[in-house]
């Protein structure tokens, strides 16, 4: 076919002379137009062999005794979410989208190793084709980034040196004035003289977020409520300018020596590292001007870098840390004053897309304290929720934002942004009593271990 249409073209080409300067033009556009033309006719007949597919697809019947092969799996997969993406026209007589969803849910448990809650979870958040977007996306790896210590370097110079040492990279983005995506490397990255030197910090990209959101001011009294190992730590004094009061602390005293040491290398002399249990702070000390609290949670959003958390989190997870989230978020409320310069401000973000652990805790926290959403101030993002299944939130929730491996290629990610208007508890509130002795002893639920702050 390829041969006759050259055939053709030259034969159009000699017609409309192709000595010409014109007529070459002209012969290459109608080159150019067929090879279109060709390419969307193969794209067509592709699409067209899929629909037939997805159309002759039947739901099987009867007792499985062999489990089918992956590859046929997965086929089987894409041909369910097809018909559940189109159910009127595409169902097969006879078979309910509860069939549908159940055979979903157990190819993918089957595929991927995820626990059925788990797969459960992921279809009640998501369309099932987004939800597939999702499990595939978080099957590879994330894009290595690095932020720049703007207290030592500009992102400009530090890539100058990095490129020098044979590190191919790019600027992450618009939105990020720091961040430096890093594709090959001849060197660990963890490893180089700048690395050591203090010149950066190797960050997911999502993790940046929070302290953007906060917005920290130099001269102010922070808290960051559960820093280690001090990423968002030292990210949020750089933006101090090294200036005001930062204190850092963390609930596990196993991680303050790797805190401490990454403050110390990225040169941050005006924090103060802490042991303490979050809830208790409010009674420990208080006025902060901002806070950070990057809430410990089941990690649903780093998936890539911990693929035990699909076998091993479910519901009870998720119920176990919302608890413990709600605690935290109140004592980062009352732990921050009204009376700073335009309101105190509290940040509340986690690793996870479960809305039990984001949108119901803020949701919590606005009914709980004089506190108000508002913008975070992220140039992108999906919206929080305000209905969830039967659960209405406040309308206010459509101001925080959620980022997603599938559709932002960055961990899983949720961002929230409180304004305190009132030092006083709202009516009918109660101040948060104190952690029992056995649960203050008790270690919260561990984030998850390829979490990165």
């Amino acid at each position: 076919d390829e041969d006759e249409d050259d055939d053709d073209e030259e034969e159009e080409e000699a017609e409309s002379g192709g000595d010409e300067s014109g007529g070459e033009e002209l012969a290459f556009e109608r080159k150019a137009r067929k090879t279109v033309a060709r390419m969307e006719a193969e794209a067509a007949e592709q699409a067209s062999e899929q629909r037939g597919a997805a159309a002759s697809f039947t739901m099987p019947t009867g007792p499985r005794e062999e489990m089918p092969d992956i590859g046929t799996l997965k086929s089987r997969i894409a041909d369910v979410v097809d018909v559940l993406g189109d159910f009127a026209s595409k169902r097969q007589e006879g078979v309910t989208r509860v069939e549908y969803v159940s055979l979903l849910a157990e190819d993918l448990q089957q595929v991927y190793g995820y626990n059925g809650e788990l797969v459960e979870l992921l279809l009640q958040l998501f369309s099932p084709a987004e939800a597939l977007e999702f499990i595939e996306a978080s099957e590879k790896p994330r894009p290595v980034t690095i932020r720049t210590n703007t207290l030592k370097t500009r992102r400009r110079e530090l890539a100058q040196a990095l490129i020098s040492r044979n590190v191919s990279l790019d600027p992450i983005s618009k939105w990020s004035s720091e961040g430096l995506q890093i594709y090959e490397s001849a060197v660990p990255i963890g490893a180089t003289p700048e690395y050591l030197a203090g010149h950066y910090m190797i960050q997911s990209a999502s993790s940046f977020l929070p302290v953007l959101a906060l917005d920290p001011q130099p001269g102010q009294r922070v808290l960051d409520m559960a820093s280690a190992p001090g990423g968002k730590t030292s990210h949020i004094a750089a933006r101090m300018g090294n200036s005001g009061t930062l204190v850092a602390n963390d609930f596990n005293k196993q991680r303050l020596p790797s805190l401490a040491s990454n403050l110390a290398r990225q040169g941050v002399r005006c924090a103060i590292l802490l042991h303490a249990d979050g809830r208790e702070f409010p009674r420990l000390m208080g006025g902060f001007d901002r806070v950070l609290l990057d809430a410990p949670c089941t990690g649903l959003g780093v998936i890539s870098k911990d693929p035990a958390v699909k076998a091993e989190k479910g519901f009870t997870d998720v119920q176990r840390c919302q608890q413990l989230q709600k605690e935290l978020l109140l004592a980062a409320i009352d732990s921050c004053t009204a009376n700073s310069a335009g309101g105190g401000i509290v940040v509340y973000s986690t690793c996870s897309i479960a809305v039990e652990e984001n949108e119901a805790v803020v949701d919590y926290a606005l009914a709980s304290r004089n506190v108000k959403l508002v913008d975070t101030g992220l140039p992108f993002g999906v919206e929080g929720l305000t209905r969830y299944r039967s659960k209405r939130f406040h309308a206010s929730l459509k101001h925080a934002r959620r980022f997603y491996p599938h559709t932002h290629n960055m961990d899983g990610f949720f961002v929230a942004k409180l304004r305190k208007f009132s030092n006083d508890l709202p009516p009918g509130a109660q101040q948060q009593p104190p952690p029992s002795k056995a649960a203050s002893k008790k270690k919260p639920p561990p984030p998850s271990k390829k979490r990165q702050k």
